[in-house]
């Protein structure tokens, strides 16, 4: 049996992008993320959360601060029926050159060897140009979330994605449309 996954960014594509977030109480779901991700599992797309998160390398917050984060937008998500299978973190600075910070692959390697799933038949979800590049690095199918107005300057011309949407019940009727697996 074939199964699919949706690979998604946290900060500008979940929640409101906040600097260095580690306060459970500032998580904020984007509008109409819940909506989306319900979509998207009614369609039969498992859910799992990538999230480059460089405060814990900098030192500015613990891993322990990035769960508690965590577990509160799960509880966020359970309160709209929404649940993630998975979240995968990396908490690497950029310099240090690891496997595992976007946009290397290696998050949705390990995602792919626990879940058993081709990461070529995913679609990642994200507001980065590294949410961007990782998909295409995968051979999955990429779209762009733009509904988050604190988010970073995305230059088109770097990387562009399969698609841009609003939001991510947008995000959905995409998803709604892609090929069944061929596994």
């Amino acid at each position: 049996m074939c199964k699919r996954f949706v690979l998604l960014d946290r900060d500008g594509t979940l929640i409101v992008k906040r600097p260095y977030l580690s306060d459970p109480l500032a998580v904020e779901l984007l509008p109409l993320a819940a909506e989306g991700l319900r979509a998207m599992r009614r369609l039969g797309w498992g859910l799992i959360l990538v999230t480059n998160q460089s405060g814990v390398g900098r030192g500015y917050f613990s891993l322990e601060q990035v769960l508690a984060v965590h577990d509160r937008l799960r509880e966020l998500l359970a309160a709209e029926g929404v649940v993630l299978e998975d979240v995968f973190v990396c908490p690497h600075v950029p310099e240090e050159g690891c496997r595992c910070r976007k946009p290397a692959t290696g998050m949705v390697y390990d995602a792919a060897s626990a879940w058993g799933f081709n990461p070529r038949e995913s679609v990642v979800i994200g507001d980065a140009v590294c949410d961007i590049r990782m998909g295409k690095a995968l051979g999955a199918y990429t779209i762009r979330s733009v509904q988050d107005e604190n988010a970073a300057p995305f230059d088109t011309t770097d990387v562009a994605a399969d698609e841009t949407v609003e939001n991510l019940v947008e995000a959905a009727l995409v998803v709604e449309q892609r090929e069944q697996c061929t596994e």
